[in-house]
């Protein structure tokens, strides 16, 4: 597979803290510690190694005598897959105090970690995100949205030449990887049944009754599964903004799949094409992915909502209260493209109002900005935004 340099960079954070790198299987987490982190790390424990997890299992003090037999100071240790061994992070503490060592402890599920009791550091460890390949990463690699929009930007799955089958495989390891060998759900079948029903209303507003007839699972049982998918990493929960007066804003959140290609999967769908009437929904989705990337790896204090008024008026995505964004997959943006962005802009000042669009050259109606679409995520990687 042709190699890829991430935007996301951890040599700096590492200098002066620990960090927690999260991101689901095949995001590319242990390529991005052996390709860019090579000369940072001075140790690593990898714990897919079975036999390093079954003997630090029965005795984590092992990585202690480990490291102090190699003398190691003041420098970067690499546990991956941390959440396999919690136990670990009672010597991680130690050797933050005792050594001044700073861990880089990846993990494909942060479930284990939280819910376990589990010493997480006091606080002292920085949070991160690994995601999928993003468009600023790929451009020079001959990056091809209609191919993103069915099969998804994880590392394997953008340069294998059935992806397909390999993101079947994928949902299908998943399935029993996460869910099924860690016990997270007992009803697996009622838990395959969630996932094609939450992939078909994925981008929309969570409707946990309308999901639990669907999937024949009671309500309670479809907010738990959310929370798992948020617990291993294969979603997010997008809230809506609510600090609009005129016009009373709805409060449910809508959900996203972690990857474009694991929903087109689960929904058995056929190439996305334009004619397609599914393209303007994995369109926002791509939109949303690349502006989650962008706030995790570069600006990780950033607000990101979206706005709907029980009117229906509706702006996509909201970033800091400030930037509006309207996602259309159109060639000619019109007028009843930007109902939305008008009825936000009324309510609170605005610093941008942008569509987000297909159209070949950017334009301006009023104050609204029409841009194309790699226009507009030039603008968001290089800081322009």
């Amino acid at each position: 597979m042709e190699f890829v340099n991430r935007i996301l960079d951890l040599r700096e954070l590492l200098k002066e803290s620990t960090v927690f790198l999260f991101g689901p299987r095949q995001t590319g987490k242990s390529t991005y510690v052996q390709r860019q982190l090579a000369g940072d790390v001075a140790l690593a424990f990898n714990l897919l190694d079975r036999s390093l997890l079954l003997r630090l299992l029965a005795n984590p003090s092992e990585m202690r005598q480990e490291v102090e037999a190699r003398g190691i100071h003041d420098a970067v240790v690499c546990v991956d897959e941390i959440q396999k061994c919690p136990d670990l992070l009672d010597e991680v503490q130690l050797l933050m105090g005792e050594r001044g060592i700073r861990f880089l402890l990846t993990g494909s599920s942060a479930r284990k970690l939280k819910r376990s009791g589990t010493n997480l550091l006091g606080g002292r460890g920085r949070d991160r995100r690994m995601h999928p390949f993003t468009y600023w990463e790929l451009r020079e690699h001959g990056f091809d949205l209609d191919r993103a929009l069915s099969y998804g930007l994880l590392p394997p799955h953008c340069f294998a030449s059935d992806p397909e089958d390999a993101l079947d495989s994928y949902v299908n390891r998943y399935l029993t990887e996460e869910i099924a060998a860690e016990g997270i759900s007992r009803n697996i079948p009622a838990f395959a049944r969630f996932l094609q029903v939450a992939a078909a209303t994925n981008t929309r507003l969570v409707n946990a009754t309308a999901i639990g007839s669907d999937a024949q699972v009671a309500r309670q049982t479809v907010q738990s599964y959310f929370g798992i998918l948020k617990d291993t990493l294969l979603g997010f929960e997008l809230e809506p903004f609510r600090e609009t007066v005129k016009r009373k804003a709805i409060g449910t959140p809508k959900f996203y799949f972690f990857d474009i290609g694991v929903v087109h999967s689960l929904r058995r769908l056929g190439p996305i094409q334009r004619a397609n009437a599914e393209y303007g929904e994995f369109f926002e989705h791509f939109i949303f992915l690349e502006l989650r990337a962008w706030i995790d790896y570069l600006r990780p204090r950033t607000q990101l909502h979206f706005w709907r008024s029980k009117s229906g008026f509706e702006v996509d995505f909201l970033l800091d209260s400030s930037v509006a964004i309207e996602v259309k997959a159109a060639t000619h943006v019109t007028d009843r493209h930007m109902k939305g962005l008008l009825a936000l802009a009324e309510e609170r000042a605005l610093r941008r109002q942008i569509v987000v669009s297909h159209e070949p050259r950017p334009r301006k109606v009023g104050k609204i900005e029409i841009l194309p679409w790699r226009l507009f995520l030039e603008q968001l990687w290089t800081g322009a935004l």
